[in-house]
């Protein structure tokens, strides 16, 4: 019987062994093999997920590689380019989010030739041991179950509607912000969220849209108190600085109206965080639409666990005490001590104590949150240093002189949105520091108020709402691994349209009023 021609034959194959034919078949069959093992190692699913990075990193480059726009180097080109793709990450969230910082610190060193010394260096700011030292003391919080204690304090005067807990939860968290920085309410204030969000469903993607409103409250009740006090942010403090710079001179009593005082400030920017209240929580409502709108079974699980734990304890009461030293601190001490050195002496102080485990802040903390706002702040630098920053700002206002937006409401407007841009880049401080200048000038030349230029300036820098690292609130509460990086964009871009519209029509309808 002869052999079927693709069974095994010695003789035949020993043959046939040089021939070229036979040679080239079963190097195809090989090659077929292992073309359908390899398709069938690739997940489909995976690849397809990572669509938007492929996209990001195909866009990054081609816009790279284009002709450098007169008046802008390349170096700030690749930094205004890296902030683009690292917007689009953020919001498409293609892969995990900790891996976007990672990108940004080899892009600096790979792209922009950065000294990987300076880059580590611009890491680790006071505002990054901030954030790192507020995440340490929540843990704390949270280890002596004070989180309890003060959800039951709130709802207890909000009831049980969702609506009325989200708006009281905004309306304290606002009050205490506007006069203590917003980054310290929402590290305190975090714990609370996550206690009524674990007490209503064990499984976070059963709530997740609750979740988002309970949050979403916390951050957004700190962001819109930000500007309402001088001591409620650093960007107040620098445009403050700015005017009396730039406008006061003991020489003229005229002037004397660019020392901005603290009740005057009020007066001015503490409109904007009444207003906003109301809307903040009708947005989250009809935004994400929580999977119950009555918490009753979680609040009455909340009393019960709060009943259980009895009377206030000693460790408690200490815990109480060293969180308000450290607030005391950060009223009293921040100029000389800085923010973050003043929330980790609070953190060690809790471990000193024995009130909390270096397990549990190792745990409860979120590194990659952390690493997250640290590089966006290093990004920043680099907008700065290279000069995109200030270019960006130029063409917005010869723009603006080309189009005839010369009138109050008009150059209003441009400058409100060329600072949101910039803010959802860098940090509200540094967009400050960089825009005052050019905008407190060309307020000058176009017959503008400066006093109002610069409350544009510094209350639109809070408007950056689109991705978890435009804000330290929001990079905070993104530590809860309750919320992903599309939420931002989804609530925040709404978020930002009409504090927007509020905002310019209390600087053409209130402000005037104010004027001298």
């Amino acid at each position: 019987m002869s052999a079927a021609p693709d069974e095994f034959s010695l003789a035949r194959d020993s043959l046939q062994a040089q021939e070229p034919a036979a040679g080239l078949r079963r190097i195809r069959r090989r090659g077929y093999q292992r073309f359908l093992a390899f398709m069938g190692d690739i997940d489909l699913a995976f690849v397809w997920k990572r669509r938007w990075f492929v996209i990001t990193m195909v866009v990054g480059f081609a816009l790279m590689a284009l002709p450098t726009p007169s008046g802008l180097t390349h170096e700030g080109q690749v930094v205004l380019v890296m902030s683009l793709m690292a917007t689009m990450l953020f919001i498409t969230e293609p892969i995990p989010l900790p891996t976007v910082p990672l990108l940004i610190i080899v892009g600096q060193v790979a792209l922009l030739r950065v000294d990987p010394t300076k880059v580590a260096q611009s890491l680790m700011t006071d505002s990054v041991l901030f954030i790192m030292g507020s995440l340490m003391l929540a843990v704390a919080i949270v280890r002596q179950r004070l989180d309890k204690r003060i959800a039951w304090w709130i709802v207890r005067m909000t009831g049980t509607n969702i609506y009325w807990i989200s708006l009281g939860i905004t309306t304290v968290c606002g009050v205490i912000a506007a006069f203590i920085g917003e980054h310290t309410v929402a590290a305190m204030m975090l714990p609370v969220g996550v206690t009524l969000i674990t007490l209503t469903s064990n499984d976070p993607k059963k709530v997740h849209n609750l979740a988002a409103v309970l949050l979403f409250s916390i951050s957004y009740g700190c962001s819109i108190a930000g500007v309402a006090t001088p001591s409620g942010g650093a960007r107040n403090a620098i445009i403050i600085s700015y005017w009396k710079d730039f406008f006061y001179n003991p020489a003229d009593p005229a002037t004397r109206r660019f020392l901005m005082d603290y009740v005057t400030w009020i007066v001015y920017a503490f409109p904007m965080f009444v207003l906003r209240l109301p809307i903040v929580t009708a947005i989250l409502m009809l935004t994400f639409k929580p999977e119950v709108t009555d918490m009753s079974r979680a609040i009455s699980r909340l009393r019960t666990q709060v009943s259980m734990q009895g009377p206030m304890r000693a460790s408690e009461w200490l815990t109480i005490f060293i969180f308000a030293l450290t607030i005391v601190g950060w009223v009293t001490l921040s100029n000389t001590l800085g923010l973050g050195v003043i929330a980790i002496g609070g953190a060690s102080l809790f471990l000193i104590l024995g009130l909390v485990r270096w397990e549990d802040i190792n745990s409860g903390v979120n590194w990659g949150v952390v690493l997250l706002y640290a590089a966006a702040i290093s990004l920043g630098v680099e907008m700065k240093a290279t000069g995109a920053a200030a270019w960006v700002a130029d063409n917005v206002f010869t723009a603006m002189r080309e189009i005839g937006a010369s009138d109050a409401l008009g150059f209003n407007a441009v400058i409100s949105l060329l600072t949101i841009g910039v803010s959802n880049t860098m940090t509200a401080g540094a967009a400050v520091a960089v825009l005052a200048p050019i905008v407190l000038k060309t307020a000058v030349t176009a017959h503008q108020d400066p006093i109002d230029a610069g409350f544009i300036t510094a209350i639109s820098s809070a408007f950056g709402y689109l991705t978890p690292a435009a804000q330290p609130a929001f990079t905070i509460i993104y530590a809860s691994g309750f919320l992903r990086g599309s939420d931002f964009f989804k609530v925040g871009i709404r978020m930002m349209i009409l504090s927007f519209i509020v905002l310019m029509a209390i600087s053409v309808l209130y402000w005037p009023l104010l004027a001298p």
